[in-house]
């Protein structure tokens, strides 16, 4: 059999993608493939659950435009399909008074991104909201909410199953043979022809480009974000979601408190390069794909100027009071022994040929494929918007 497409990677974008494909299209014969033995094992499960309002990202900007519409339609596709979900808002809260500065830029964008009922508030504001955060000055999101990604995504799943999808786990992609009109995944679950590809594989998917022959022009750096529990007897310290002001040079947000859709609370990510495109643990090194990273002319071309915060990043790693320093900016009353090391996740953050840090979504369209590069964070909250955009890239002859 011969598909009309084949989607690597069973994320929350590929099976966004894929649901909305069949739904809109019921003659589509779709197959989803996935190297792992269920979906959403990678990064879409290894978030921190958080649907994003779109107040960081530069007004005119696909991550802008799209995590804007995503957070709204995030919060009713959970309602809709009881998937627990809650709109609890956020302070982005500056230490100090260089970083309270920035909050007027950060207001004037979430503003021209769309968002309403954000707020700068001052101290006694503050302490209403957040009783025990710290800084001098916040600004409150109220849009921002939390869901559990993995539900989403094996509800995503379900639907495209429902349609006629076919989700073939197991199905690690090796390589590809192009023929005249259509192309031959070949994967460790065996072979699959389609006639167009859409490559949604996360943090392979420049190396899949790679494989089908395609130059992505970037190399995916894995970043690991750890994350601290804060300790139930504690968890009265955090009522929401509490970040600090990010550094505008980077597309990390820096360390923050989120309060989880199950009610626990966390700490984190710091941004700790990987020696693994999956290395959730310090001790998960992988030597082939650690000389790959070193060995790109745009990551050497990054290290030598972000060298020393890489280094910081290290030293926060491997010292809790280095970690617990960076939260006590925003809740002074944390204390070491509230905290345990909790989970981690890898970011597939992209770096162009320069050195430059992609910031902004990027697809890539070659024959007979569609790369989708980078859709680091708000992915998930956008996934549904993401989805609709990669499908008006799929060529007319193949979905009409």
């Amino acid at each position: 059999m011969t598909y009309d497409i084949a989607v690597i990677g069973g994320g929350i974008v590929g099976l966004s993608f894929a649901m909305q494909a069949a739904g809109k299209f019921p003659a589509l014969r779709l197959v989803v493939l996935e190297k792992e033995s269920g979906v959403a094992r990678h990064q879409t499960g290894h978030n921190s659950g958080v649907i994003h309002s779109g107040v960081y990202y530069k007004a005119g900007s696909l991550k802008a435009r799209l995590c804007v519409a995503g957070a709204r339609e995030m919060v009713e596709f959970c309602s809709r399909h009881g998937i627990p979900n809650e709109v609890c808002g956020k302070l982005i809260v500056a230490a100090d008074s260089e970083e309270a500065a920035r909050l007027d830029d950060l207001l004037a964008r979430g503003v021209a991104n769309g968002l309403e009922g954000l707020r700068l508030l001052e101290r006694q504001a503050m302490l209403d909201l957040e009783p025990h955060v710290g800084g001098v000055r916040a600004l409150h999101v109220p849009s921002t909410g939390i869901t559990d990604y993995a539900l989403v995504t094996a509800k995503y799943a379900e639907i495209a199953s429902g349609h006629g999808v076919e989700v073939k786990t197991g199905a690690g992609v090796v390589g590809f043979e192009r023929l005249r009109s259509e192309v031959v995944v070949r994967t460790r679950a065996g072979d699959f022809s389609a006639r167009y590809v859409v490559n949604c594989a996360g943090l392979h998917s420049d190396r899949v480009a790679r494989m089908a022959g395609d130059d992505p022009g970037m190399i995916l750096v894995p970043f690991r974000g750890e994350y601290y529990d804060l300790s139930p007897a504690r968890a009265e310290l955090v009522r929401g979601l509490i970040y600090p002001v990010p550094d505008p040079r980077y597309p990390f947000l820096g360390v923050h408190f989120t309060r989880r859709i199950h009610g626990n609370v966390d700490a984190g990510p710091n941004a700790v390069l990987a020696f693994r495109r999956e290395g959730y643990r310090w001790r998960d090194f992988d030597l082939a794909e650690t000389m790959e990273v070193i060995g790109d002319a745009g990551f050497r071309a990054m290290a030598r100027r972000h060298w020393r915060n890489g280094l910081r990043e290290f030293r926060r790693s491997l010292r809790k009071r280095e970690f617990v320093r960076s939260c006590q900016r925003l809740v002074p009353a944390v204390r070491m022994e509230d905290m345990t090391p909790g989970g981690s996740g890898v970011r597939a953050q992209a770096v162009a040929t320069d050195g430059t840090l992609v910031d902004d979504f990027r697809f890539v369209g070659r024959a007979r494929f569609l790369h989708v590069l980078n859709v680091p964070s708000p992915a998930a909250t956008a996934s549904l918007p993401i989805g609709r955009e990669i499908l008006k890239m799929v060529p007319q002859e193949i979905v009409g």
